[in-house]
């Protein structure tokens, strides 16, 4: 006696994958929302090309120059005289910080040079010229 039948025999299994596709698809899509990107924050300057590797410490002060020669301490404007007193005041609120200078690639020469003179006087002893690395 044969209690089998045939209707059974011929079932076959399937794995629905759409629901996985689903939720997979919904991952990403929070993935791609709630990832924040590495960003230099507001002041557009085109570094020089180099390709040396960045240095970075602890503590740094950030100067940067725009190509309209508008200099910027950590994201303050503040005007050429009042470099050296603003400078000094950072550096007195921790330690002996690097002083990274990040000049537009068409800023004269000059006024980077008069930028780590003030910072040498005012006490910084290390200074970095940020740049971009070759392509």
């Amino acid at each position: 006696m044969n209690f089998s039948n045939k209707d059974e025999e011929d079932i076959k299994l399937e794995v629905n994958i759409i629901s996985l596709i689903d939720v997979v698809l919904l991952l990403v899509m929070f993935f791609m929302i709630t990832t924040s990107f590495v960003a230099q924050p507001g002041i557009k300057v085109k570094l020089p090309q180099a390709s040396a590797k960045e240095i970075r410490q602890e503590k740094e002060l950030v100067v940067i120059i725009s190509k309209n020669k508008k200099i910027y301490l950590n994201e303050d404007l503040i005007s050429l005289s009042l470099f050296p007193d603003r400078l000094g005041k950072a550096l007195k609120k921790g330690n002996m910080p690097i002083l990274i200078i990040k000049a537009d690639e068409l800023v004269p020469h000059g006024l980077v040079v008069k930028i780590m003179d003030i910072a040498k006087k005012t006490g910084i002893e290390t200074l970095a010229i940020a740049t971009r690395p070759d392509e």
